[in-house]
């Protein structure tokens, strides 16, 4: 074999290495329910969390539970009902407020294996006037669950079991994940203090891939050396 050979073959493993294992590292995206708030007739990605967000007498608000890769591909809300429509049968009082809720439970395909999720369905809650959409939301559609981390893992006892799992690309759970933007009882992003790895290779992944790309090029710098020493 000759030395330009040589070289060429040890640079296109290392170019091959890289690709190969960045691709291995990504999944698919987290189950969990996302919080979204309705404006018209568009839907908007909450910016806050549900146990802080406090919505005033007539918002519409919603859940879906879905498999998302992060709030900017995450799945909204199905259906197209309104303040009017879903509180027609809640009058107003001057002693509370009305918050309009789109519950969607998400299809077949997004479900945590053994489970089928129940049909769409809307509620309206009547609270007290500093009433949080948690709270809300534990008015109308309990049992409410949570984990440690206050994130808000099930509606209407929806799932059973899971919370924010990372779904890998073959639909399988992968384990405890970052599911960015999910609804949490504190936070729009309760995942902020874990590292995903949705987006992207691990760093581990791209400093091996790294350490091979390095020896390729010592390789190289060998064999020139050799081949002038």
């Amino acid at each position: 074999m000759t030395r330009r050979v040589r070289v060429r073959a040890v640079l296109l493993l290392a170019a091959f290495l890289l690709p190969a294992g960045a691709g291995q590292a990504q999944a698919a995206g987290y189950r969990y329910w996302s919080f979204w708030e309705r404006d018209g007739g568009h839907w908007s990605y909450a910016t806050q969390g549900p146990s802080t967000a406090r919505p005033a007498d007539g918002d519409v608000q919603g859940f879906r539970f879905a498999v998302s890769e992060d709030s900017r591909n995450a799945k909204q809300p199905r259906g197209t009902a309104d303040f009017a429509t879903i509180c027609a049968r809640t009058p107003a009082r001057h002693d509370g407020k009305r918050v309009a809720l789109v519950l969607d439970f998400g299809t077949r395909a997004d479900a945590p294996s053994g489970e089928t999720p129940p049909g769409p369905r809307t509620a309206c809650a009547r609270v007290s006037p500093d009433a949080t959409t948690a709270e809300a939301l534990a008015a109308v559609a309990g049992p409410l669950r949570y984990d440690t981390n206050a994130l808000l893992c099930a509606i209407a006892g929806y799932p059973r079991q899971g919370c924010g799992e990372q779904v890998t690309t073959a639909g399988k759970d992968a384990g405890a994940g970052a599911a960015p933007g999910s609804s949490s009882a504190s936070s729009a992003s309760p995942f902020s203090s874990r590292k995903s790895s949705g987006d992207g290779p691990s760093v581990g992944l791209l400093a091996g891939a790294a350490g091979v790309a390095a020896l390729a090029v010592a390789a190289v710098w060998q064999a020139r050396r050799r081949r002038h020493g």
